[in-house]
């Protein structure tokens, strides 16, 4: 049998509520980890669903007492997204040099600035439609990575990242362990829907279909060595 143990959660502050940091913040929140947001507009905060469970912080984003109050001292990482690339900078400078978080992603409209952070180790996204996706997957390199969500069943499509000890296994075996669904692999540029003997490749692609509130607990499973407990 394959199962699990107790899952990880972890706080980010996020500077800005704007489309793109309400979006990451909703996000981030639904797979389950503590959220912070800054924003100097408390109407912003009007862009985040009814259902966040975050907080919200008004404030100017670099400012240290806002930061603090957003639990910077315990964040995982941190995300500024505001509509400035001053301000996100020096938010980025100070998170990272007072604070001493080093999960920093920067959004970045001026593409020359973008090159000189990226070579001071601050990743940065440039204003694109996907950005808030982008962003995630900056400040989360694992996924689970969601491309659609059904709000009404409580139902996601998800791609999942493996454990290379999960190469090898079968379709059967990812279901088995995740209670998910396998959707379709995607191998050498091709989409391949499952069977169950289906062996997972080096290279593979794996999407899930999965509860939305299960989707981290899936994710948590395929990251981690397989431990099985023969019965």
């Amino acid at each position: 049998m394959i199962y699990w143990r107790n899952l990880l959660y972890v706080h980010f502050v996020i500077m800005g509520c704007g489309r793109v940091g309400a979006a990451l913040a909703s996000n981030l929140s639904r797979i389950g980890h503590s959220v912070a947001v800054i924003d100097q507009n408390p109407d912003s905060f009007r862009r985040l669903p009814e259902d966040f469970s975050g907080q919200n912080v008004t404030g100017v984003g670099f400012d240290r007492e806002a930061l603090i109050q957003a639990g910077i001292e315990d964040a995982y990482g941190f995300a500024a997204v505001s509509s400035g690339d001053n301000s996100n900078i020096i938010a980025a400078r100070v998170v990272r040099e007072t604070f001493g978080v080093t999960n920093v992603v920067t959004r970045i409209y001026d593409p020359t600035r973008a090159e000189v952070y990226e070579r001071l180790g601050i990743a940065t996204v440039p204003t694109v439609k996907w950005t808030a996706d982008q962003v995630l997957r900056h400040l989360i390199p694992l996924g689970p990575h969601y491309e659609f969500t059904d709000e009404v069943a409580g139902m996601s499509l998800v791609q999942v990242d493996l454990h290379e000890d999960w190469l090898g296994r079968t379709v059967d075996d990812v279901e088995a362990a995740t209670e998910a669904r396998v959707a379709y692999l995607t191998r050498l540029g091709r989409g391949m829907l499952p069977t169950p003997d289906l062996v997972i490749q080096d290279g593979d692609t794996v999407r899930l279909l999965v509860p939305t509130n299960k989707a981290g607990a899936a994710q948590y499973v395929l990251i981690h060595q397989i431990e099985e407990d023969t019965l």
